[in-house]
């Protein structure tokens, strides 16, 4: 069985990161599945979806090794191109990803204790986005 739903996000852009757990873990309980596989996907290419501990520490530390690899301030040629001046947050969102895959077994995302689903937002802009969650199983 295939089962889909979509989260809608609000974001702030700049490397806003969002805790999508929960939403995630209502939509689990709402496909009745109980083994199998879930897919996180943010559409879009100024976005990235991974699991981090989300507290506070964590996150500054991930803002920060993101900016150490993708600098806010280097010159873009997707910028001389299109002239937008985001071309760090598809920097960011290419190293980082579009999607995330989780089992399920027993009817619980195969997590680790400390380990949440996050969004990470880089556009230079605030966004709505639309977060693609699809279970696959029995």
């Amino acid at each position: 069985m295939i089962f889909s739903v979509t989260i809608p996000i609000q974001s702030q852009g700049f490397c806003d990161v969002l805790d999508l757990s929960g939403s995630v873990l209502a939509a689990l309980k709402e496909s009745g599945l109980i083994n199998g596989l879930v897919t996180i996907f943010a559409g879009g290419s100024t976005a990235g979806v991974t699991t981090i501990e989300f507290e506070p520490g964590a996150v500054a530390d991930l803002k920060a090794a993101i900016e150490r690899m993708a600098p806010v301030d280097l010159h873009y040629q997707h910028d001389a191109r299109w002239g937008d001046g985001n071309g760090f947050s598809h920097v960011r969102a290419a190293l980082l990803g579009p999607s995330l895959s989780i089992p399920l077994i027993g009817g619980r995302l195969a997590l680790g204790t400390w380990q949440q689903i996050v969004l990470v937002d880089f556009d230079n802009r605030p966004r709505r986005r639309e977060i693609l969650v699809q279970f696959m199983g029995d």
